[in-house]
């Protein structure tokens, strides 16, 4: 039978279906990455973005196909991850705006917001590169508009997109001579066609679909994601919650905030129209959620006891994120210090996490390789800081875009990112912490402070491939400049050495290492002896990163 049009319901089934089966497939799309190292993460941060979505069009219930994707896009976007998740947010974005004022869409309703679709998310990356998932979303919208004129049933359009999607992917090689190099395609056009293939199998399925939750990861210590150490809680409530209105009332949302100002803090207002989110640390949970009953109806309502566990625990709707215990405080709470300038870094590693407190970070998120936080969780960390102006260091390239959404979707705080690509980077940005400089003349600092790093990392190879002229083989050590694997060796000692001799130039004068979890201290300081003997200008300096998955972070200056 022949679907013309789709209403909200089904709508929200397929987003719903096609998050299950790119939650199935997130490992073959993981494992597509290009680097053979421990951190391909593409799948699982498309993942858990559209399966953000799909929460958010269940919670509507709505007919209206406009209602469930302007949802779906506003859990697209508290919920993105990775470069890849927020490009699948801005997907998920523009498509809800083609679909505005629509009760039902035909399929020429669908082209024209896949189309959308595909311009908002070129729009959101800097400098777009052609052989990725922007190139595989293009592919699709283009069938579809080449469509409209053969069918006008559903099913047939999303085959028919899908194949040329397909057709398109194939070539993605030849379009990235890196994904040539790797014998890959492109991880995030892969994911976005599972999302279309998991919609198209079930494009006749009646009735409601469960939502597939992800395999819960180890719980993580998040450390200070939610709290500052050492400060007493004032506000001893943690209470968030969604108010779902037809049309948000910017007035309305202003008073509420102002309400929440007079009864707790660490306020934070996400609004898109159709839903607010709002997170507040209160003492009376209840009158905020009275007055919010003023606005519209309330889901998702969360509260924490922070006083009773000693912890601050938010969920995330994914994985479990718990900060670290506190010891009971036996005077009377106080509320953070205001401060001209704070400042959130993203960082794995208890030792690693120690240097950016000493540096003046006021909140670490745990994260990095393999383990992107959402734009939602940055929010949240930035929330937990009583100043106006906050600094975010993402460290890694795959959260740079994560960060910088957060920056248009934060109301009450001006948010600078700087685009720190990895640990070292952000260490050097935070030496210029210095006092009488304001926030935007900082991080202008920073920007320019960091073009003189580079970055030596030593990890492993997670597969067998082959990269240029490298016959990569699984298990073997793998040393990195910046984002370029230069040495292949069999032991991690000698496999250090080599990557060091060919990235030490006459120009560095200071070399700091930070070594990881699964080498001593011993070894490094066999490291520190052999630079000291080899390069005798050259400062060495010795930190215990504690870091996973990488052997050594090696700063170059």
């Amino acid at each position: 039978m022949s679907i013309l049009k789709l209403n909200g319901l089904r709508l929200s089934r397929l987003i719903i279906a096609g998050a299950n089966e790119l939650t199935a497939n997130k490992q073959l799309v993981d494992a597509m990455n290009v680097f053979p190292v421990p951190d391909g993460d593409t799948g699982t941060n498309m993942s858990l973005t559209v399966l953000a979505a799909a929460r958010e069009s269940e919670k509507g219930d709505s007919l209206r196909v406009d209602e469930v994707s302007k949802l779906a896009a506003g859990g697209a976007l508290r919920g993105a991850r990775g470069n890849s998740g927020v490009i699948t947010s801005q997907l998920f974005r523009g498509f809800s705006k083609g679909l505005e004022g629509l009760a039902e869409a035909t399929v020429s309703d669908l082209a024209i917001a896949l189309e959308k679709g595909v311009q908002t998310a070129y729009k959101a990356v800097m400098k777009p590169k052609e052989g990725t998932i922007l190139t595989v979303a293009r592919a699709c919208a283009e069938a579809g508009a080449r469509l409209v004129t053969e069918t006008d049933d559903i099913e047939v359009f999303l085959k028919g997109i899908i194949a040329h999607g397909h057709e398109v992917l194939a070539k993605t090689p030849d379009m990235l001579p890196v994904l040539k190099q790797a014998g890959v395609v492109d991880a995030g056009g892969r994911g976005l066609l599972y999302i279309l293939e998991g919609a198209l199998k079930n494009i006749h399925h009646e009735g409601p679909i469960s939502i597939a939750e992800p395999v819960k990861a180890e719980p993580t210590d998040f450390g200070a994601l939610a709290s500052a150490e050492n400060v007493d809680i004032t506000f001893g409530y943690c209470t968030e919650f969604f108010i779902n209105v037809h049309q948000a009332d910017e007035a309305k949302v202003q008073m509420l905030k102002s309400y929440l100002g007079t009864i707790g803090d660490s306020i934070v207002c996400v609004n898109d129209e159709e839903v607010i989110k709002i997170h507040v640390h209160t003492n009376h949970p209840g009158l905020a959620l009275e007055k919010a009953l003023t606005i519209g109806s309330l889901s998702g309502l969360k509260i924490d006891n922070m006083r009773e566990q000693h912890t601050n625990h938010i969920d995330f709707s994914t994985n479990p994120v718990q900060s670290a215990e506190r010891k009971p405080q036996a005077k009377k709470p106080t509320e953070l210090p205001k401060k001209e300038i704070g400042f959130v870094a993203i960082s794995a590693g208890t030792g690693l996490s120690d240097i950016f407190r000493n540096l003046g970070v006021d909140v670490i998120i745990e994260g990095g390789q393999t383990m992107n936080p959402s734009t939602e969780d940055i929010l949240n960390a930035v929330a937990q800081i009583n100043a106006d102006h906050i600094i975010i260091l993402p460290n890694n390239k795959n959260i740079i875009l994560a960060s910088e959404q957060a920056v248009d979707l934060c109301e009450n705080k001006k948010l600078f990112v700087v685009p720190t690509r990895s640990v070292p980077e952000g260490i050097s940005a935070m030496f210029c912490n210095a006092e009488g400089l304001g926030a935007e003349e900082m991080a202008e600092a920073m920007k320019e402070a960091i073009q003189s790093v580079t970055t030596i990392s030593v990890t492993y190879a997670v597969r067998d491939t082959t990269f240029g002229d490298k016959e990569i083989t699984e298990g073997d050590i793998l040393g990195m400049r910046n984002d370029e694997i230069i040495v292949v060796a069999k032991e991690v000692t000698e496999g250090t050495k080599q990557v060091l001799q060919q990235a030490i130039t006459e120009d560095n004068e200071m070399v700091s290492i930070y070594y990881g979890a699964d080498v001593t201290e011993k070894d490094a300081q066999e490291i520190a002896d052999f630079i000291t003997e080899t390069y005798p200008d050259c400062e060495v300096e010795i930190q215990n990163g504690n870091q996973p998955l990488y052997f050594y972070i090696i700063s170059l200056e």
